[in-house]
């Protein structure tokens, strides 16, 4: 269980929010930026007072992807890995989601904080 709050538009239960509410929206992605959970990338936009900054690589070990069903923690390789189902409960995930990665999580097409183009290489 996480113990960050989930902070947003109109946020439910099961971590749903104002932008984007279907039975499969129950995911919330933590920002490098704030210590807490977001449902979307639009929900941090009308919250907070600052340019989100999306999880970044180095950091891929740590937890920062939440379901709202059975409010579990995981990191984005197992959030990637998932099938769009809760590696915890198998509740369904929103596999919409996919289209604002990079406003998630460092991926292969978003830039790094070095200024230099992350290239998806793992090995460290």
């Amino acid at each position: 269980m996480s113990s960050l709050p989930v902070r947003g538009v109109d946020v439910g239960p099961e971590t749903r929010c104002g932008h984007y509410h279907t039975d499969r929206d129950i995911v919330s992605f933590r920002f490098d930026c704030c210590d807490a959970y977001y449902p979307c990338f639009r929900c941090h936009a009308a919250v907070e007072d600052h340019e989100a900054i999306p999880w970044p690589r180095n950091r891929f070990n740590e937890p920062s992807v939440r379901c709202g069903a059975c409010d579990s923690a995981f990191t984005v390789p197992a959030y990637l890995a998932c099938a769009y189902r809760c590696p915890n409960c198998d509740a369904p995930f929103n596999p919409g989601c996919e289209a604002h990665a990079d406003r998630y999580f460092e991926t292969a097409t978003r830039e790094c904080d070095t200024g230099k183009a992350d290239t998806g290489d793992t090995d460290g």
